[in-house]
């Protein structure tokens, strides 16, 4: 594949991106491309600073390296210019490219693809250390807005914290609850047993914390609608025929894919290895959310009808 010429556009973008790196505490510059590029003169527009090439094609990103850029394969073709932009950062972050509170000088296409022609200042801690509710209610689930909450705060808080310094990695199945047990079976102990629904409720704070400890364990949790732990320490029994998930995660997420295809759940899954929370819905991942050392915030779209005057 033919390197294109970095156009006249391009260079002038190029050039407004590195004096907003120099003049700003941002950590690198960021071109998120659709094509492969003369990387020897995007080098040399970019002066010394460190540039981060994004692209969903390895084909696009050959020769990069070879000019002291650092390249990041994505796979979110399709996705929304801002859905790649993220998944480029997270991508970053979860190789320790950059630190999850950087800045970074983005260069993308914005208004027209395949043209770029946007430059933005990111801060990883405003765009990617927030959840929406809507990002949850589009996973059109039957499950309760504020329990997919619950669960997913908690995730977080296991991920980013670990247990005693050591890193956690476990599994919330939530939702569909008699499918999902019946797509499961015990590890032959259930340390929620014997408790009664009171004392399994997500909503309590040191229930929150029981869950934590016992994270541990083998198996996934089972989480009812209402936020009550069915169930813990269970094996996912659910068959992993025509799922998939990217390469390098385990059998949990098999797991997650597997029994999100199988029922009407939701799972979320926390990565021993990074930390980082996966959503499963449909079999499929459908949000990603790295650990970051600060409190995850949500935030909600507030929206004003035009007046009548």
């Amino acid at each position: 594949m033919a390197a294109a010429d970095v156009t006249p556009q391009l260079e002038r973008l190029l050039d407004v991106a590195v004096r907003l790196f120099e003049s700003t505490a941002a950590e690198a510059i960021l071109l998120l491309v659709d094509q492969r590029l003369d990387w020897s003169r995007v080098r040399q527009l970019a002066s010394s600073g460190p540039v981060l090439v994004a692209a969903d094609e390895e084909a696009h990103l050959a020769g990069a390296v070879d000019h002291g850029l650092k390249p990041v394969t994505l796979d979110v073709a399709g996705l929304p210019v801002h859905e790649r932009l993220a998944q480029a950062l997270l991508e970053c972050v979860a190789a320790e490219i950059i630190g999850s509170d950087a800045q970074v000088v983005a260069v993308y296409s914005g208004f027209e693809a395949g043209t770029v022609d946007s430059v933005s200042l990111l801060r990883l801690e405003e765009h990617l250390g927030q959840l929406t509710s809507r990002d949850l209610r589009n996973l059109q689930t039957k499950v309760p807005l504020e329990t997919l909450k619950l669960v997913v705060d908690l995730a977080v808080e296991i991920g980013r914290e670990g247990r005693e310094g050591k890193p956690v990695g476990t599994l919330f199945v939530v939702g569909d609850t008699r499918k999902v047990i019946q797509s499961s079976h015990s590890a032959g102990f259930d340390p929620v047993r014997g408790y009664s629904r009171t004392e399994r409720r997500l909503t309590d704070p040191r229930v929150r914390e029981g869950i934590k400890e016992i994270a541990q364990l083998d198996g996934a949790f089972v989480i009812g609608p209402d936020g009550t732990v069915e169930a813990a320490a269970r094996y996912i029994d659910a068959s992993a025929e025509n799922v998939s998930v990217s390469k390098g995660l385990g059998a949990r997420h098999w797991a997650a894919a597997a029994v999100t295809r199988r029922t009407k759940s939701v799972a979320v899954a926390v990565s021993e290895t990074s930390g980082t929370v996966r959503i499963f819905h449909n079999g499929e991942v459908v949000l990603r959310i790295e650990p970051f050392r600060r409190a995850m915030k949500w935030k909600d779209f507030e929206y004003e009808p035009p007046s009548g005057d």
